[in-house]
């Protein structure tokens, strides 16, 4: 497992990955090293197999590869930070800050499941635990051009970790069936968890499939056009 050196992926390292990475390294770990030809975040040799620690700020669907190829040989953490707290920072064109406004959105754990829909087929693979974190946020937006009509044009350039509220660690299907609201109906429906869990309906279907691949939920029939679920026995 050589160790390829320390700028290994970095050149294009936003602030908010490289904060996390700091906050989870410790002495004698290992940064941007290759293992079985893919660069890892961090490598702790302290057991055998060493632990892999994968910092994910989105796109877990880049990760697909590199768990297939790992996951057999080596447990792995994915640390994905979520902002349940978020000020939008905006610097005009030659890098000077503007404004600095608290967005009104607050995301929960439950927004992983829009990226978990990438791989659920592999929780509770004994070798996978992830890590969410609920974050403090400052997201940079600078006004260039070359963003996003819905930004008029700012692109968002970086994340700024301000502070971690809260660290919640998945690994088994049953750490996931707690995610289920308490007060969701025996018998529901994507409307109905998108109600108990406060959700927009796209992001309550992403959950659905999720939990649904894991086996955490099953299929109960229809109500109209709308499929029913009930939660598994943990």
């Amino acid at each position: 497992m050589p160790d390829d050196g320390p700028h290994i992926g970095r050149l294009h390292e936003g602030s908010l990955h490289a904060a996390l990475k700091q906050i989870y390294a410790r002495p004698g770990d290992q940064l941007e090293t290759r293992v079985g030809g893919y660069v890892i975040d961090i490598v702790r040799p302290e057991s055998d197999p060493p632990l892999l620690i994968e910092i994910q700020t989105r796109g877990f669907a880049n990760l697909k590869r590199k768990l297939a190829a790992l996951l057999a040989d080596y447990p792995l953490r994915i640390v994905h930070p979520i902002a349940q707290e978020k000020w939008i920072v905006r610097l005009d064109a030659d890098g000077q800050q503007v404004s600095r406004r608290k967005s009104p959105r607050r995301a929960g754990v439950e927004y992983l499941f829009g990226e978990l829909v990438a791989f659920p087929h592999l929780i509770g693979h004994t070798h996978l635990t992830l890590d969410v974190l609920l974050t403090q946020e400052e997201e940079i937006w600078r006004d260039d051009g070359q963003g996003s009509w819905r930004r008029k044009g700012w692109s968002i350039s970086d994340r700024r970790l301000l502070g971690v509220l809260d660290q919640i660690p998945l690994a088994t299907h049953n750490d996931f069936r707690l995610l289920l609201p308490p007060d969701l109906p025996a018998v529901f429906t994507s409307a109905d968890l998108a109600a108990a869990a406060k959700l927009k309906r796209p992001l309550a279907q992403k959950m659905i499939y999720c939990l649904r691949t894991m086996g955490v939920i099953t299929a109960a029939g229809k109500q109209g056009r709308a499929t029913r679920y009930t939660i598994t026995a943990g």
